[in-house]
């Protein structure tokens, strides 16, 4: 569970899918065992999306997760900054609805003190409620942020693989809906042929309307 001597348990939080030009933006949660294979982890961007996909079958056998969607309907009117923190702090607060549960059956003492820190990747702190009163005995929860922590806490990264992981899977289910954008190839991201795509036929009905498409 990846407790030390400090009685501390790492959340990592991660998003995917702040620069494309369609579908949502998509975050995760997750707090490891600590037998898990951390070997198996790295950056998303870093892994195949064969070795992302094992990952995450992994991740979600062993870990406490959650993952939390917010589309482009509302991107459009939070803009994608504050969109990305709202998915990471649903995301966060999902797992620590199911914390007392995964903690009991992982044998952890909660009858003394210990912290849970959500750490997120990137320059901004998500909007993480430490002070709501929750169903976690003796438990504080903090929130910080770190840059490039998706290289450097395993929790962080397993968060990146499942955010990942997510999205590409939903961006797959709207190229089945819409063939004629080619989400399947590019999954929203601004690529030439993406611009180009939409410049011709419109916007599909998941476009980011207030991105830039010129």
């Amino acid at each position: 569970m990846q407790a030390s001597n400090d009685r501390s348990i790492i959340c990592g939080l991660d998003e995917a899918g702040r620069g494309p030009l369609a579908g949502p933006v998509t975050a995760a949660a997750v707090i490891l065992p600590e037998d898990f294979p951390f070997e198996i982890l790295n950056d998303s961007k870093k892994l195949t999306e064969k070795k992302r996909e094992a990952a995450e079958k992994i991740i979600k056998e062993k870990s406490l997760w959650a993952v939390s969607f917010i589309d482009e309907k509302e991107i459009d009117k939070i803009n994608i900054l504050n969109a990305s923190l709202k998915a990471m702090t649903q995301a966060f607060d999902e797992v620590a609805e199911k914390l007392p549960l995964w903690l009991s059956v992982n044998s952890f003492d909660s009858g003394l003190p210990f912290t849970v820190r959500a750490i997120a990747d990137g320059n901004k702190i998500p909007p993480i409620d430490t002070e709501k009163e929750r169903k976690i005995e003796n438990c504080k929860i903090t929130a910080e942020c770190m840059v490039k922590a998706d290289a450097k806490v395993y929790q962080v990264m397993a968060a990146s693989i499942l955010a990942k992981t997510a999205r590409d899977r939903f961006m797959l289910e709207m190229d089945r809906l819409y063939p004629e954008y080619g989400y399947a190839k590019h999954k929203g991201y601004p690529t030439p042929e993406h611009k180009k795509i939409c410049q011709t036929l419109g916007p599909s009905p998941i476009q980011r309307l207030t991105f830039s498409y010129s």
